[in-house]
């Protein structure tokens, strides 16, 4: 990213600013409860009849922003995807997270980001921090090493207004083998408590520590006794859409907790490309789902 666009936005998001949960509550309240997934698979980027190298990533990344960022409350561009071009691909990833916040909708780094001491804070440094290229209004983070661990992004996200989502109860199979330990004291049930307790630094509709908890989990919040409700903060859910999970599916799993749910759907949006008005209208499509289900 050019230097004078990194000092527009560390200018323009001063620390001080709403909470993010806050800001999401609102956004969610305006737009529906959507994110939309910015996934620039090497299959996708074929489909859209692009190269698989950083100008094809740019292009698709930049549209889908251009096409959502009035319809959805979030976006959430997939680390990954952009860390495998290297440093050019992070410079698409800086220049895709300063065009979401200037088009106004929120942004969800899914980086994953999990580790102890100094290399936590300097993970929190560039994923919260204000003046950092690559500062998101919120990142994803695994607690694996310890929900505790995560203590320098937790007071970060916090001290500038940003926030984070907390990998809880993922749908994938080996998932089981780590989050299910204990049964009615499980890992995940620990995770969630350990997030309820952190929101309560927080006021207003929403906290801003997250969890991402899995679209297609089934009766997994049921079987482990977990309470997302008593969490106080948003719940990111992917699986919308191309991995099966329907609105109803979503308000049949969350319960009560389901006002706070934040789904996001990739694939089955993005698959509507390259035309911003195909994709316009398969997020409006999703997003009326939603709030209809």
């Amino acid at each position: 990213m050019p230097e004078s666009t990194v000092d527009q936005r560390a200018a323009a998001e001063p620390a001080g600013r709403e909470p993010f949960g806050s800001r999401l509550a609102a956004a969610m309240a305006a737009r529906g409860p959507l994110c939309v997934g910015i996934d620039p698979h090497p299959g996708l980027l074929a489909d859209w009849g692009l190269n698989d190298d950083v100008a094809g990533v740019e292009r698709f990344s930049l549209t889908v922003v251009e096409a959502v960022a009035s319809l959805a409350a979030a976006v959430k561009p997939q680390v990954a995807l952009y860390e495998r071009h290297g440093s050019a691909g992070m410079a698409v990833l800086e220049r895709t997270l300063a065009a979401a916040s200037a088009a106004g909708v929120l942004s969800i780094a899914d980086a994953k980001r999990g580790d102890i001491g100094s290399t936590m804070a300097a993970y929190a440094d560039a994923w919260l921090r204000d003046g950092s290229a690559l500062a998101a209004d919120s990142v994803t983070l695994s607690p694996y090493l310890g929900f505790e661990s995560l203590r320098p992004a937790l007071d970060l996200a916090a001290e500038y207004g940003r926030g984070v989502f907390v990998l809880a109860l993922t749908s994938n199979p080996e998932g089981k083998s780590v989050q299910h330990v204990g049964g009615s004291e499980s890992v995940a049930k620990r995770i969630v408590e350990a997030a309820a307790a952190e929101n309560r630094r927080y006021d207003g509709a929403l906290g801003s520590v997250g969890l991402v908890v899995g679209a297609t989990i089934g009766s997994a919040l049921a079987d482990l006794g977990l309470d997302l409700n008593a969490v106080n903060g948003p719940l990111l859910a992917p699986g919308l859409g191309a991995q099966g999970a329907t609105a109803a599916d979503l308000r049949s799993t969350f319960g009560a907790a389901y006002p706070a749910v934040l789904a996001t759907s990739s694939r089955g949006i993005l698959a509507a490309g390259p035309a911003v008005a195909g994709l316009r209208a398969a997020t409006e499509e999703t997003r009326d789902g939603l709030l209809g289900a």
